[in-house]
């Protein structure tokens, strides 16, 4: 039996290996999503004025995620998001957010991410390191995620989804605008919580 799969194994290597790998290579290969948008969800909120939260997302993004479990440092993700997209549901705002004083999505339209560590919490928890890109300042930031589970669609799709969560200070990527109310509130808060639920389709 046991020969049987190895000679089985070796010639399948031999019809999709590419030139110069073997079939080990080829099955310890780690499996590459490709974000669905219409089941994901890139999000944020910010405080106003000291007394309440504004919740945005960003309706046009793209990209692909790899997820090794038995091999961390093979994991990687890339996302680029469409910053024109931004929507807060106040088209006033999200124009205004579109405008030089905040993301002047007209030279700067993209957001961009590249994981580049991931590492094992707990069961299903991680902690997720990569580069964000906003104005073209990059700095690192660590996003704690969950692994919400692996499945397979009506259509016979494998799809896996995370969700995630950080926070940065807007400033430091140089999205500076606010303004001082006498009581000393920003009427732009400068902390900024990011949300992600993220659902991938197996590449392929």
């Amino acid at each position: 039996m046991k020969k049987t799969f190895f000679v089985v194994a070796t010639i399948l290597g031999t019809l999709v290996a590419p030139a110069g790998l073997n079939i080990n290579q080829v099955l310890a290969a780690p499996t590459t999503y490709e974000i669905d948008p219409s089941h994901s969800r890139i999000g944020f909120k910010v405080g106003h004025l000291a007394i309440s939260t504004v919740r945005g997302n960003f309706n046009d993004f793209s990209g692909e995620f790899t997820f090794d479990e038995g091999d961390l440092s093979k994991s990687h993700a890339e996302v680029a998001i469409k910053v024109p997209s931004i929507n807060t549901a106040n088209e006033k705002r999200d124009q205004h957010l579109r405008s030089e004083d905040f993301f002047n999505t007209t030279k700067f339209p993209d957001i961009k991410f590249s994981a580049k560590k991931l590492e094992k919490i707990a069961d299903n928890q991680y902690k997720l390191t990569g580069d964000l890109t906003i104005l073209e300042t990059t700095k690192p930031v660590t996003l704690d995620v969950e692994f919400s589970g692996k499945a397979v669609d009506m259509y016979g799709k494998e799809r896996m989804a995370f969700s995630g969560s950080t926070k940065i200070n807007r400033k430091d990527y140089g999205v500076t605008w606010s303004k001082t109310l006498d009581s000393g509130a920003l009427v732009v808060g400068n902390e900024v919580s990011i949300e992600i639920e993220v659902e991938g389709v197996k590449k392929g």
